[in-house]
């Protein structure tokens, strides 16, 4: 059963610098649940079918002027049935003229009130995307997250195969660092996935035999980042001479998680092998064959073998119980 998560009001209001008409009791306590947002126009109408009083409603210029054509006693109407079904919150954009019967319904029913100078469509917009990241989908799993020449790497292995090490590596090659050990991905979108670390141990890494070291502190501000789109999975493993290795990267390899599939390699790990230029040649090759270039399918062509390989690479797909 997928979670439900939930973001505090007053974030929102930080958020947004919205300015507070009404407030009821502490926003810290009332928590938003849903991404999509509302513009009461059919309400006001008096149309409440499929109506979800979880959603934030936002009043813009237009239902201002449609309120507007109501002489009092019918406008008092209109919002007293819109405040009584008791939606988390109601901002109105532009700073548009207060209405006194609303802000008196909404002492009535408890129901914030706020105003912003936001034209509505740009807040909206603004609104919905930040609920699509504080209220997205997501897990947590055991690995690393870097960024290594904007494209984001999740390392994953057991537990002492060398991610960290690389992780400090590449750090020290100019890229950046966003978590170590546990990394929360959030499903922001039908196609984006977004990395960051926990708060409490962010920039932190732990490096055996040395200890806990502040990547962020040793490294400098250039050293970190909060969060990052997940463009790839790179499993770490140590060498197993059985085990047949991709040495042409002719195979689409993805891991799903959260329902997306990410493209992923596996690189076998042992005494000699530089992981962290590996790893930074995967990047590149994994943007080149976003942009359409596939250096096994040139060489195979070069070679006159491009005949034998299917036209479509054959895609390995690894599923994450996410949920």
């Amino acid at each position: 059963m997928e979670s439900k998560f939930t973001v505090e009001l007053s974030k929102i209001v930080d958020e947004f610098s919205l300015e507070s008409i009404y407030m009821p009791e502490n926003p810290e306590k009332i928590l938003i649940s849903s991404i999509d947002v509302n513009r009461p126009g059919l309400q006001l109408g008096g149309f409440f079918d499929y109506f979800d009083n979880e959603r934030i409603q936002i009043i813009g210029l237009t239902e201002v002027s449609f309120l507007k054509r109501f002489v009092e006693d019918k406008r008092r109407i209109a919002i007293d049935k819109l405040l009584s079904r008791r939606p988390p919150a109601l901002v109105i954009c532009r700073e548009l003229e207060l209405f006194p019967e609303l802000v008196e319904l909404a002492r009535t029913y408890q129901v914030p009130v706020f105003r912003t100078g936001e034209p509505t469509s740009s807040f909206m917009s603004g609104l919905i995307s930040y609920l699509n990241v504080q209220l997205a989908p997501r897990i947590t799993r055991h690995g690393v997250l870097v960024e290594v020449y904007g494209e984001g790497i999740l390392l994953l292995g057991e537990s002492g195969v060398g991610k960290s090490e690389t992780a400090i590596e590449l750090v020290k090659r100019g890229h950046r660092l966003i978590a170590d050990d546990a990394v929360e991905i959030r499903r922001v979108s039908s196609k984006t996935l977004v990395g960051s670390s926990p708060e409490n141990i962010r920039h932190f890494v732990e490096l055996r035999g040395v200890g806990i070291i502040n990547a962020r502190r040793i490294f400098g501000m250039g050293a970190v980042k909060i969060t990052e789109k997940m463009d790839m999975v790179i499993n770490l493993e140590v060498w197993d001479s059985s085990k047949i290795y991709d040495r042409l990267g002719e195979d689409n390899e993805h891991t799903k998680i959260l329902g997306i599939n990410v493209p992923s390699l596996t690189i076998p790990v042992k005494p000699g092998r530089n992981l962290a230029i590996i790893i930074e040649v995967a990047a590149m090759n994994n943007r080149q064959k976003k942009m359409g270039y596939n250096a096994a399918q040139e060489l195979l062509q070069k070679l006159g073998l491009a005949d034998d390989i299917p036209a479509q690479p054959v895609s390995k797909e690894v599923n994450w119980d996410v949920f």
